[in-house]
């Protein structure tokens, strides 16, 4: 009768195993799906996009919201909206493609930027983003850097003018050119985590490393 009960209960520890087996698979089939056309996580690792973005926040990206690029065609499918001034958007960066950058859309194709003094013109008139700093007070002249003066240059067909909030110290479109919407990767949505490791408490402050009034804060 013992010879039995084994016999019996082996089948049925088989079954299980392959259940959980399944449960696994169709769980990590599901999380790449949704990685790849729906969300994924961006962390945010330098201060370009102050006071928006904050180093240390952690995002999800809307990735279907612009389409889908399919490798093979090289072409977006499926698309809800095309990227518009003011959007968030996280894309491949030009200079090089295996990193992401975040950045503010201030011009799209058919647009004309000029930068005079700081002040941002987008087709001759006065483009403001009460998102937008600026802590330098230098104005550095066009012949010396595109910081502060630049352009007028007009956004060419499938192509966007990028910056970051926090004008004075972001590496951008001013520096090294257009962002094309192949290399877009999605529109920020929203923070769903946020840890400040560079003040000066000690790791096991929770309670003042984690910026709780950053979580769950919707990305404008």
């Amino acid at each position: 009768m013992k010879n039995n009960d084994k016999n019996t209960k082996s089948p049925q520890r088989k079954g299980k195993l392959r259940e959980t087996i399944e449960s696994i698979l169709v769980a990590l089939f599901f999380a790449l799906l949704i990685r790849t056309f729906v969300v994924q996580a961006f962390k945010i690792p330098s201060g370009s996009m102050e006071p928006t973005l904050l180093v240390g926040d952690y995002l999800l990206v809307n990735k279907f919201i612009y389409g889908y690029k399919f490798p093979l065609i090289n072409k977006r499918v499926l698309s809800f909206k095309k990227p518009d001034r003011g959007d968030v958007v996280v894309f491949k960066y030009p200079i090089d493609p295996d990193k992401d950058f975040i950045k503010r859309v201030v011009a799209i194709e058919g647009d004309t930027v000029e930068i005079k003094d700081k002040k941002l013109y987008i087709n001759n008139k006065l483009f403001e983003t009460p998102q937008a700093v600026y802590r330098d007070p230098v104005i550095i002249p066009k012949e010396l850097a595109p910081r502060d003066n630049y352009g007028p240059i007009k956004v060419p067909k499938n192509s966007l003018f990028v910056m970051g909030d926090n004008r004075d110290s972001s590496l951008d479109s001013r520096f090294w050119g257009f962002v094309h919407l192949n290399d877009l990767k999605g529109k920020a949505l929203i923070i769903y985590w946020s840890f400040d490791s560079n003040n000066e408490y000690p790791l096991y402050r929770l309670d003042k490393k984690i910026r709780f009034s950053r979580i769950g804060k919707l990305i404008y």
